[in-house]
């Protein structure tokens, strides 16, 4: 089907161009959305009519969409989610969760604005556009985690499996240290073993030495 551009639309046109488009897209988003006029001679003077007018609110709207951007773009929006050690998410996050966090956070955002080629299922950054409008896009990062303290970690730099090593390397140290301690009571307890037989021997002496002084001066 061939319609008229009543704006930009990303890889088809700019606004006034005659493109020729599949119908189901036509009907289902290009028309409805007042995106597009099926092109006829009718529809051609209806938009040369409404050019001013239209070019005049597209300014209008793209300076609104770019005074957003400025202020959206290279934002971070953390979202808790359930995972695996190995970082797979029990679940996944949607262009939803997406607008839900950025709306949260005081910024504006529809889901249909948000660009997602397959749900998120790895816990993680992952770098996301917004269209805000023909014109202008914005880019947010989602910071995927299991906590609040995790996301920051993430924030700072470090991957899942960074963090799940790290983790494996403090079990470790741990382990090591409570070996260490349970040798070290265990060579304690030896040694007083080994002093304990000395120890009487040496109360045994000083006991016969002290009968034989006695001895000595009965005789004297």
């Amino acid at each position: 089907m061939e319609v008229i551009l009543l704006e930009r639309v990303a890889k088809l046109g700019q606004m006034g161009e005659v493109v020729n488009v599949k119908n189901g897209y036509a009907r289902n988003f290009l028309i409805p959305q007042g995106k597009a006029l099926r092109s006829s001679k009718e529809s051609l003077a209806v938009f040369e009519a409404q050019r001013a007018q239209l070019e005049a609110r597209n300014l209008e709207t793209k300076a609104e969409a770019e005074k957003l951007a400025e202020k959206l773009d290279g934002q971070q929006f953390i979202i808790i989610r359930s995972a695996s050690d190995a970082g797979s998410l029990y679940g996944s996050v949607t262009t939803r969760d997406a607008a839900e966090a950025a709306t949260a956070e005081g910024f504006t955002v529809d889901k249909k604005q948000v660009t997602l080629n397959a749900p998120i299922k790895e816990l993680g950054l992952h770098g996301l556009d917004v269209i805000l409008h023909p014109e202008v896009v914005a880019t947010i990062v989602l910071n995927v985690a299991r906590s609040t303290e995790e996301a920051e970690l993430q924030a700072s730099g470090k991957t899942i499996q960074e963090l799940a090593a790290e983790a494996d390397a403090e079990a470790d140290f741990d382990i090591a240290e409570l070996f260490d301690d349970m040798g070290a009571a265990a060579m304690d307890d030896l040694a007083e073993d080994d002093a304990s037989p000395v120890e009487a021997s040496d109360d045994a002496e000083a006991s016969e030495a002290e009968a034989e002084t006695a001895a000595e001066d009965d005789d004297a």
